[in-house]
């Protein structure tokens, strides 16, 4: 099966916005699995996953507004994790299915995390990806430290060069993998040089952050589908300590960690696919 792509449009607190989304699978299987990408990332990350998965489920993985191939908001204010939850919920209600599987990386684990404390949630089974229900200031402020940068580059092999460093605790992933990723987290400017492919307005609400450890586990604790938490080794947004206290509290997760990398593990390799699969096709 090939890969397709659609667009919805969403309404926010300004006006409706275009999300874009790839899909793959068999578009009237019943069995949806939405995959939800990082704060500064695009639903193609999911690519391998989703290519894995195909013929077990219909894989939707969107750009979150500001992302990718999505529309960017004229009202900067309006990136937050309100507005992200609220264009999810949009999308299960275009795609119809009583009950949804969702996978997602650092922001998209979150938006998972809140639709799923909801009650009536369809939400069936949760697998959250390096993130969890307190993210320790250390790691917002090392986020806070780069994102929004508007960072240019004269060929695509100098903007992978430098992706492989700002995102060297993703994994061993091989070259073609970090080509995929530098290809489709790549925008052209009009000058012809390449950057990131997400508005840098998305930082504005977050630098106004009190930088101070976020606490959602109050969130947490109303969850109840079956939840599964992965966890870099040397991540620094999902402490040890948090991630097993996830699997003592609320939907009480099963936490799997991967040595040699941190935040976040890209979900690319054949083992981390293969820890997914099993857990999402066990009954």
């Amino acid at each position: 099966m090939a890969m397709t792509s659609r667009n919805y449009r969403a309404l926010g607190p300004h006006g409706f916005h275009r999300i874009h989304c790839t899909e793959w699978g068999d578009p009237d299987n019943p069995k949806v699995l939405i995959c939800v990408h990082g704060l500064t990332r695009t639903g193609r990350d999911f690519d391998f996953l989703a290519a894995a998965l195909e013929h077990e489920y219909r894989v939707i993985c969107p750009d979150v507004v500001g992302r990718g191939q999505s529309d960017w908001l004229n009202d900067k204010s309006d990136y937050t994790y309100p507005l992200y939850v609220n264009d999810m919920a949009m999308l299960l209600a275009r795609i119809d299915a009583d009950r949804i599987d969702w996978i997602g990386t650092s922001m998209g684990g979150l938006i998972g995390i809140f639709l799923a404390s909801y009650p009536g949630s369809p939400l069936r089974k949760l697998v959250i990806n390096d993130i969890g229900p307190r993210i320790p200031a250390a790691g917002l402020q090392r986020v806070a430290a780069y994102v929004g940068q508007v960072v240019a580059f004269d060929s695509i092999e100098k903007m992978e060069k430098f992706l492989r460093t700002i995102a060297a605790t993703f994994g061993n992933l091989s070259d073609a993998q970090w080509r995929h990723m530098t290809v489709h987290n790549a925008r052209q400017l009009e000058d012809g040089r390449y950057t990131l492919a997400y508005d840098p307005g998305i930082a504005e609400n977050f630098k106004k952050l009190d930088l101070k450890d976020i606490d959602l586990w109050p969130v947490w604790d109303t969850i109840r589908c079956p939840t599964l938490v992965l966890r870099g080794v040397h991540s620094d947004v999902l402490d040890h300590a948090d991630a097993v206290t996830m699997t003592e509290r609320g939907p009480k997760a099963k936490l799997i960690e991967f040595p040699g990398m941190g935040h976040a593990p890209a979900l690319m390799a054949d083992d981390q696919i293969a820890v997914v699969r099993d857990w999402l096709l066990a009954d």
